[in-house]
């Protein structure tokens, strides 16, 4: 039996309940991701310059970041200068991060293949973006012991918590005069 089936045995005998701890994500922890991870699966990569995984993409390799698409239905041909997996267990080399750009309602499939690459990968983030929330999938990857963040962006956050937000007139809640640069510990 493999290390998901144990897991989903262990989940179906507790009660499903909205998982409080996941509506906020304190600055150090979200800093703490994003200093520390340097490649990072894309699931739902987008060839399309207009769609926002496409953006988020690019942004995240201006920021240093490796980011490695994975989209079944383009497999096999380039995004932004990477070769696109169909799934996570075909990519050639660790990531650190999954950032899952899918529906809430895919989540969880997604999910039990990040636990099933998890220790061949070295994959310690699964991170769902804005509007992307399964509270069933959170447990399930917490219990295989990955950090889980829900309805967040990290490339939003990136600039958030670097202060680039604020040279758009967002408050970011940093006021700083340094240079900006990648938001570590």
């Amino acid at each position: 039996m493999g290390m998901a089936s144990v897991v989903e045995q262990v989940l179906e005998q507790r009660p499903q309940t909205s998982l409080k701890r996941h509506n906020f994500y304190s600055d150090g922890t979200l800093r703490d991701i994003l200093g520390s991870v340097r490649a990072i699966a894309l699931v739902g990569a987008s060839t399309q310059w207009r769609r926002p995984s496409f953006y988020a993409m690019k942004y995240l390799q201006k920021k240093g970041y490796r980011v490695i698409p994975v989209n079944p239905a383009r497999a096999g041909i380039e995004i932004l200068g990477e070769l696109v997996y169909e799934r996570i267990a075909e990519i050639p080399v660790n990531v650190d991060m999954v950032d899952v750009f899918r529906t809430s309602e895919e989540a969880y499939e997604i999910t039990k293949d990040v636990i099933a690459a998890k220790e061949d990968k070295g994959i310690r983030v699964l991170w769902m973006q804005l509007g992307v929330r399964d509270d069933a999938a959170a447990e399930l990857a917490e219990a295989a012991g990955l950090t889980v963040i829900m309805d967040r962006c990290p490339k939003i956050e990136f600039a958030r918590l670097s202060g680039e937000l604020s040279w758009s007139g967002i408050n970011s809640g940093i006021i700083s005069a340094k240079t900006l640069k990648r938001p570590n510990a």
